[in-house]
């Protein structure tokens, strides 16, 4: 699979597959474009589907400048410019809902349409925002990462779901292997970019967004809370929110059918706007 090379010289990896109107994926904490594998598949049949590892995960782990919002934001600018796109979907799940907000300005023009997947403008509550996990909560993560990586991992990829919601589910069993099969970033990476969350408030960026925005959450996520979704919903002008019922955060892998359907129709949308 291809790598290419940004502004810093630093090898970051991408996956592109199919064509017709591109779409960007960019995945969460600690992830890697690997959850996408449903969306590759399914997607690509009448889409372009670009899926990159954010800097310090899965391939892209050889860089030397620093792992926070901007940094990524400049990483996607410059994949944008190698691969020349234009009229593009961005669809950000988790952290990458913040790497694509924070990019959104910087790309406005090259982009068709906006989708948060299980998105916050800010991970951590604060005396005026209460949408966020108690700083307490973030502070636990941090310690769990520096003492064992792999039961940091497992504890959050059972916090992905809603109770009951991979028992019930068919493929249960292979969505479990396909997070047990990524590989997390260093500890190093995983504390700077989990810090990064920690910090980042995108709550100034949400007006000036002029883009057709969608936003999707689950009912149950309990890692980006629902009221932190509905709050994008409330401030991003003329965006449109879809809740999953009986989801936690990762409503992709779980209802891929559904959420294939409601990006498939709002990139068709979007892109005609754009036009």
């Amino acid at each position: 699979m291809p790598f290419f090379e940004n502004r810093h010289h630093e090898a970051l990896w991408y996956e592109d597959t199919g064509a017709g109107i591109p779409l960007v994926f960019l995945h969460g904490w600690c992830m890697s474009s690997s959850v996408w594998v449903e969306q590759l598949k399914r997607l690509a049949d009448g889409f372009r589907v670009i899926t990159p590892d954010l800097r310090g995960h899965g391939r892209s782990r050889a860089v030397t400048e620093r792992l926070d919002f901007e940094a990524c934001a400049a990483d996607l600018a410059d994949l944008f410019n190698y691969l020349n796109l234009e009229r593009a979907l961005l669809v950000g799940w988790s952290l990458g809902g913040q790497v694509a907000l924070q990019a959104c300005n910087r790309l406005a023009d090259r982009l068709a349409g906006l989708v948060l997947v299980s998105a916050t403008p800010r991970f951590t509550a604060t005396e005026d925002f209460a949408f966020g996990l108690l700083a307490k909560d973030v502070i636990g993560m941090r310690l769990k990462v520096e003492r064992n990586m792999q039961r940091a991992m497992d504890g959050f990829n059972n916090r992905m779901f809603a109770e009951g919601e991979l028992e019930d589910h068919a493929q249960g069993g292979e969505i479990r292997a396909l997070l047990a099969g990524i590989d997390p970033p260093d500890r190093d990476a995983a504390r700077a970019a989990l810090m990064s969350l920690a910090e980042a408030d995108m709550r100034p960026l949400l007006g000036c967004i002029r883009l057709p925005v969608l936003i999707v959450n689950g009912d149950s996520d309990r890692i980006c809370l629902p009221e932190a979704s509905h709050y994008l919903a409330t401030q991003i002008r003329g965006a449109r929110q879809i809740v999953f019922k009986g989801c936690g955060h990762a409503l992709f892998m779980t209802q891929p059918e559904q959420f294939n359907h409601i990006i498939d129709q709002f990139t068709r949308s979007a892109s005609e706007q754009y036009a």
